[in-house]
């Protein structure tokens, strides 16, 4: 029961934040304010939550990764991935061996290799966070499909960083012969069992389909389990369970263009995992919130491991790890973006990013999600038994990264992003329009077969004719304007607005008379809900 109530405080919690952060003067990110609102869950209950790594690692990070991966332009990734590499691998090896080592300097009690697990688990970005700051600043389309291509594999490449780090402070020993073989297993056979996992489900998916109907319900439950079969198969053969869900998610992508599910079904499917991902994401930064009052309680006893006596020394330290962050990020985003120039103007002289870009890009770096959930995953003890060291250290300047990350991303990154151009990007116009008439032709040709087949089956041509026509006109129209120069193009895309609007405009009316009438008594609930329902689906495909 008390289990209950803890998960029930906790998505109380993020529905909260979500209108609180709207209803807020100021831009305040949904993340601090769910922060915020786990400390008061922390400090006001009696509830507490014991974190077992293990389930948490399960139950949070596969969906979340798989989504990330379904989700993201693959197009767009490709386009910019020699920098999405350089941001996702390099920087994060260049962050792990940097930060590892400054950090153990600075607090010789924290063993190098736990040093390493924590400069791993903060390491990754999170997007979201991202976006959620940004919210009143749109953040220029290149800009953030860069940031959510290096944030998909920054997560995985940072946390299999993790996963090594932890295994040297629990074995004691590490050899990088040894561990550049494994590395190759785990990367190489996890990328592939998501792969197999996924292309194996959806055909099976498919083939039950096409021989006897699909079930919405069960198609969705499907795609809830892939990331986990996927993960849990890979950590079976001891490969990487994240790089797996991670290849599970992009694999995805391509498995449903060739074999598609009914329009109800990915409706539905993408309501689903937008709650998911919005709850999974809002509890990992309640529970931060709601784990701080008892890290800050023992902060007199964690401090005293680095051989301090003031408690302030744990802010010391977490300023400290955000300047090395922010400063290795800075450095490298320049390094990168210079050379991405250069390769675009073939060896130009002289040339130079804009130094509001690479702030933007360096502050844009802020941790949230991921980090807090790979450092909660720090066993508990060694495998002699012993307490794992330094754990309640690694957590408080984790979450102190996490939290002073986003307050200056906060402040600052709306700053720059303002009027903030990158270069001119080519019109993707020209192939929408293109695929459009494609689409078009193909549906006057299914019309007119159908037509056709109608006035055999049951006479009557004209009758089938004049209602193909009128369909067919309104294709062509579409053709038409579509095939004309630039100019009748831009007004055929200005008059579809207008439709589009006008026809918004309707469907909102048609919406108030029903539910006035459900209200007078005039029809039932039963028949207002279809309408309304119908009503919705329009609205949806009408808005695109």
């Amino acid at each position: 029961m008390e289990v209950i109530s803890i998960v029930l405080f906790l998505l109380v919690a993020v529905v909260v934040s979500g209108a609180a952060s709207r209803m807020l003067p100021l831009p305040i990110p949904t993340p601090l304010v769910q922060i915020l609102l786990g400390g008061l869950i922390g400090l006001s209950t009696s509830y507490r939550v014991e974190l077992d790594p293990e389930l948490f690692l399960l139950l949070f990070l596969p969906p979340l990764l798989f989504l990330d991966g379904w989700r993201i332009p693959k197009d767009e990734l490709l386009k910019d991935l020699p920098v999405v590499l350089e941001l996702a691998l390099g920087l994060v090896l260049l962050t792990v061996l940097g930060m590892g080592f400054v950090i153990h300097w600075m607090i010789p009690a924290m063993p190098l290799a736990v040093a390493f697990a924590l400069a791993a688990v903060v390491s990754p970005t999170d997007p979201i966070a991202v976006s959620a700051i940004a919210a009143r600043v749109p953040i220029p389309r290149r800009m953030m499909h860069i940031l959510e291509g290096e944030s998909l594999l920054n997560d995985a490449s940072g946390l299999v960083c993790l996963r090594f780090a932890v295994a040297a402070a629990l074995t004691g020993s590490f050899s990088p012969a040894a561990a550049a073989a494994n590395f190759l297993w785990v990367a190489g056979a996890g990328i592939l069992t998501g792969i197999v996992v996924t292309v194996a489900v959806t055909r099976a998916k498919a083939w039950v389909s096409r021989r006897y109907g699909e079930e919405t319900a069960s198609q969705i439950l499907v795609s809830l389990l892939i990331p986990f079969g996927s993960y849990l198969l890979a950590e079976h053969i001891h490969a990487s369970g994240i790089l797996a869900a991670v290849a599970a998610g992009v694999t995805m992508t391509f498995a449903e263009i060739s074999r598609q599910a009914m329009a109800a079904t990915r409706m539905r499917r993408n309501s689903v995992w937008d709650t998911v991902q919005f709850a999974l994401n809002g509890i990992i930064f309640v529970l931060l919130g709601e784990q701080l009052p008892g890290v800050l309680a023992g902060a007199a006893q964690t401090v005293r491991i680095t051989g301090h006596g003031n408690p302030l020394w744990l802010g010391v330290y977490v300023v400290a790890i955000v300047a090395g962050l922010a400063a290795l990020r800075f450095a490298w985003v320049w390094v990168s973006l210079r050379l991405t120039l250069l390769r675009q103007r073939k060896g130009a002289d002289g040339v130079s990013p804009d130094w509001r870009l690479i702030a933007a890009m360096s502050l844009a770096g802020v941790r949230g999600a991921i980090t807090l959930a790979g450092v909660l995953t720090l066993p508990l003890v060694l495998d002699d038994g012993s307490p794992f060291p330094a754990r309640d250290l690694a957590i408080f300047l984790a979450a102190g990264v996490i939290i002073v990350s986003l307050i200056i991303a906060s402040l600052l990154l709306p700053v720059l992003l303002n009027g903030l151009t990158l270069p001119p990007e080519p019109s993707m116009q020209a192939e929408e329009d293109k695929a459009r008439v494609i689409a078009y032709e193909a549906a006057i040709r299914e019309i007119e077969h159908a037509q056709h087949e109608l006035a055999e089956a049951n006479g009557n041509a004209d009758f089938y004719s004049a209602a193909g026509s009128r369909i067919m006109d309104l294709y062509r129209d579409r053709i038409e304007s579509r095939s004309q120069g630039a100019r009748v193009a831009a007004e055929a895309r200005l008059q579809d607005r207008l439709e589009r609007d006008l026809r918004l405009r309707g469907l909102k009316a048609e919406r108030r008379a029903i539910v006035d009438s459900a209200r007078d008594r005039r029809i039932g609930s039963a028949t207002a809900q279809k309408l309304i329902r119908e009503l919705d689906l329009q609205e949806v495909r009408t808005r695109g």
